[in-house]
This record gives C-alpha cells, structure tokens and sequence, in this order.
C-alpha cells in the first residue's frame, strides 16, 4: 500500500479495511497503509469527528449504526416513509415495459410497484419476497416466478444459493432493487451474506439496474458489500437528500431520479 495516498483517499481505505474487520490496531494500519503512527492518529481523529469510527485502546473500531439503521422486522419496516415509498415505487414502475421481466427485490418499497403495474400486458415479474408474491395475487395477467430458497422470517422473504441459482438461470430485462443502506462511498451494503449472494445474481442477470431507497436510508452501511452506485444505471429517492449529498451520488456518474413525495397519490 503506497503512502502517497492524500488523506481522504487514506481514510477512505480506512474505512473499507474497518468495514472487513470491524476492529483494527493502530499498529496494523501503519503497516497497511504505510505510514507513520502520527498520521494514523490524525485520520482516526478526522473520522471520529464524522461520527464514522471510535478510538479504542491501541485502535479504532466502526462507530455503532444504530441511529441510522432502519429496523430489519417487515412488520415494523411497513409502516416506515410511507409516502417517500408509494412515490419511489410510482416512477420504478415507469421504468418498465409491456413484455419485460422484472426482479422485484424484497422489500416493502419493491412491494408497492406491484399496483402500478396493473397497466403492463405481457410482463413477468420475479420476486424473492412472500408479501410480492401475494400482492400479485389479483393480477393474474402478470406472470409470478418465486425464487424460492432460506427463508428469512423477520423479512418476509428467501434468499441464499438456491434463490441465487433460480435468478441466474433466467434472462431478466430490469432490476428493482431494495436496501436499508446505502452510501456514495460504500454503495449498496446488507447485514446478511446470503442477502448480498442474492443481490449479486440479480444484478448479473439483469440488463439494466435502479436502486430504490429513500433518503432516511443514505450515509448508512452493513458488513456485506452488493455493488458501488457506479455500476448502477440509476438510483430512485425522494427529495430528502441535500444538495451536497445529491453531489456525492451524482459526481460518482450515477443517475439521480428524485421523487416529490407531497406530490405523489
């Protein structure tokens, strides 16, 4: 690791090596990165200041997310950005054709394009969340594929090998994609292996991918690691995030779709 890095490249690749390990030395960051102990200190102090990391005895450790991890129970989750949601979900629909296939992903704002896509003749949409599945019950003109697989019981959903399995065996033309954290340097993170496992087959298998997140969401991560925002084709929110946040999406060559909740039905 050269040592020529500027600071903010220095402690962006703190960061990441906190985000494997959760807790490091400050002996083994000055090894890593190449650098003086001095200079570690000052990068620990610079983040904690951010509310990023926590000094410890002899190193540093991520700071706790607590306050701005969403809660995981899709019972709780439900009643959440209600309106941020139905506004997300109306322009994802307005992203998808007559005959497409579609990957809804789990999630209650994935849950929500189900009623706008009453309209579409010819589609398919494929989902790894049991609430989608049952939402799509009355319209039986649209073709439903489960994926199967673990279920999750708090999320209402499956995932692991098996769902990634059926995902790569199909051809799908757009992925509606859910999280409960993302972040323009860290992009799309989840708390559970198989939950990234899934994501991952997904993104493969698609043409074209948007994220759907609502701004209560942003400047949050997980242990796991799915995709950057660059890889994207666009990220659908609302209008929550300020103008220096929209920058640090924006400037990473990600589309921005921003909803108006107050204006949505």
């Amino acid at each position: 690791m050269s040592g020529s890095m500027i600071p903010e490249q220095r402690q962006q690749e703190l960061l990441r090596l906190l985000q494997d390990a959760g807790v490091l030395s400050t002996r083994s960051l000055t090894d890593t990165l190449n650098v003086s102990h001095m200079t570690i200190r000052r990068d620990i102090a610079a983040l904690e200041a951010e509310g990023r990391v926590v000094a410890v005895q002899g190193g540093v450790r991520l700071a706790e997310r607590t306050p701005r991890e969403p809660p995981r129970e899709r019972s709780t989750r439900s009643t959440l950005e209600m309106p941020s949601k139905q506004a997300i979900a109306a322009a994802a629909a307005s992203h998808v054709d007559d005959g497409m296939v579609v990957f809804l992903d789990a999630g209650t704002t994935c849950e929500a394009v189900v009623p706008h896509l009453a309209d579409r003749t010819g589609i398919t949409v494929v989902t790894n969340d049991f609430h989608t599945v049952e939402a799509l019950g009355p319209y039986r003109h649209i073709d439903a594929i489960h994926t199967g697989g673990v279920i999750d019981r708090d999320r209402s959903s499956s995932n692991g090998p098996l769902a990634a399995a059926t995902v790569r065996s199909l051809a799908i033309d757009l992925y509606l994609m859910s999280t409960g954290t993302w972040d323009a340097e860290f992009g799309v993170t989840v708390p559970v292996a198989d939950t990234a496992l899934l994501k991952k087959a997904a993104l493969e298998a698609s043409a074209r991918s948007l994220l759907l997140a609502d701004s209560t969401k942003f400047g949050a991560f997980e242990r796991y690691r799915v995709t950057p925002l660059a890889t994207l084709d666009g990220v659908i929110t609302d209008d929550g995030l300020s103008a220096e946040e929209q920058e640090s999406v924006t400037s990473r060559g990600v589309q921005l779709y921003t909803v108006h909740p107050s204006s949505s039905s």
